[in-house]
């Protein structure tokens, strides 16, 4: 074996390889030298070499599902290679995943010119490969995306995109450029948000040696999907104060985040909820007053208010009792939130059988055929045990010098006069 010379050796390899291209970065193509096995139908023999990064890193490393194609923007940077390159990638062939390594060796200093070498590996590396990763995602299946980052420099760098590789990438990116580019994949009300925590003085001003920063937002997947993440930034502790270099990365919260969000959704149902009824309570329904006042002074639509009371309650409890009455009370909710279902009317209890409702985009005359044909549908009901039923109303329409106080004690009052004036009535005010 000794006595092998280099052009033996070089044959030797030339035979042992799958694919061997050449690439011309600045003029974005490639031109494949060798191609078999696996490779014989997935390379072309001249392409764009932007479409080559594509197939080969552009993907989930899962299999052949493309990234969002706002991720492209990245593309120019993961093709542009600095020294000599391994990597270890997955590409999906005919509905069966290959592992495949990839030596990247420049042919000129400026980084423009490479040799790619592309080599299917057998079975049993495929399974160490498997079996690492699977390590890898258990302890880091929650990380998406990480960096180093030197402010002084302007740089980021040892980028690695783990649904992507579970290796850093070789290429580095001035950090303000990717702020700029980045932030498209935010959701647009964080954006602002984004730009204020990532600028680099918020990071030196607020951020001290050894500390770490987070905040979560929402941000496009590689899937082009919105999900919830938090972003972190973690200054390396060095024993100069103005070394500004940080540790970034994006931690899918998703799952967590929702669940979160589904809990804090049952407390405050909880909060705002009638327990009996499940409308709105006095407080929730209160605050929906206040709430219609700066609709009214913003959209410039009407809203008026109802307040409305069940006739003789108190001798359904006396003469069936209070489980009864519960009964009906529900069961009067049900037919008012069936009826009013059709207009934009938030409906809420106020206390005992008093019922109020903040009726959004309808004035006074619409208001009053409203609270008329809803007091004929009630009186029309058969309620349980306690038979026929029926309602009195107070109407009132908000105006332009009316606050939450004013605007409640006059649909008060007209509800009492209805009662007053014999009840099954609507008084407006």
């Amino acid at each position: 074996m000794s006595e092998l010379n280099g052009k033996e050796i070089s044959e030797i390899l030339y035979n042992k390889v799958d694919a061997i291209l050449v690439v011309d970065a600045e003029k974005d193509s490639y031109h494949t030298i060798k191609k078999q096995g696996l490779f014989e139908n997935f390379l072309e023999p001249d392409g764009t070499y932007k479409k080559l990064i594509e197939k080969l890193w552009f993907h989930f490393n899962d299999g052949s599902a493309n990234i969002a194609s706002d991720y492209h923007v990245f593309i120019p940077m993961i093709g542009q290679f600095k020294g000599k390159y391994v990597d270890r990638i997955k590409l999906k062939v005919d509905e069966k995943v290959h592992l495949v390594q990839i030596s990247i060796y420049p042919l000129d200093d400026e980084g423009e010119k490479y040799i790619f070498i592309l080599d299917e590996l057998d079975n049993s590396e495929y399974l160490k490969d498997f079996i690492t990763d699977r390590k890898i995602d258990t302890i880091q299946s929650s990380f998406l995306f990480s960096m180093y980052v030197d402010l002084i420099k302007d740089i980021s760098y040892s980028i690695n995109v783990t649904e992507i590789s579970s290796n850093p990438q070789n290429y580095d990116v001035k950090y303000s450029d990717w702020r700029n580019m980045i932030v498209n994949m935010i959701w647009p009300e964080d954006q602002n948000l984004f730009m204020e925590r990532t600028d680099p003085e918020y990071l030196k001003k607020n951020l001290a040696p050894g500390r770490t920063t987070s905040f979560d937002c929402q941000m496009k997947n590689l899937k082009g999907v919105f999900i919830w993440v938090r972003l972190i930034f973690s200054r390396t502790e060095t024993t100069n104060d103005d070394d500004f270099r940080f540790v970034f990365m994006v931690q899918d919260i998703h799952e967590n985040s929702i669940k979160l969000f589904d809990t804090l959704k049952k407390y405050e149902d909880l909060a705002s909820k009638d327990t009996l009824t499940l409308i709105y309570n006095h407080g929730r329904i209160e605050t929906e007053i206040v709430n219609s006042i700066d609709y009214f002074n913003t959209k410039k639509k009407p809203v008026s208010y109802m307040m409305i009371d069940i006739d003789y309650f108190k001798k359904v409890n006396d003469k069936f009792g209070h489980s009864v009455g519960d009964i009906v009370l529900k069961q009067f909710v049900d037919e008012l939130k069936s009826f009013l279902s059709t207009y934009n009317i938030v409906l809420g209890r106020w206390g005992g059988e008093e019922f109020v409702a903040v009726c959004y985009d309808v004035d006074l005359e619409k208001s009053q055929k409203i609270a008329a044909e809803l007091k004929q549908k009630i009186a029309g009901t058969d309620f349980e045990k306690a038979g026929k039923l029926t309602c009195s109303i107070g109407l009132t329409q908000l105006k332009s010098d009316d606050d939450s106080k004013i605007v409640f004690d006059r649909v008060d009052k007209a509800m009492y006069e209805a009662k007053q004036s014999g009840r099954d009535c609507i008084v407006v005010k």
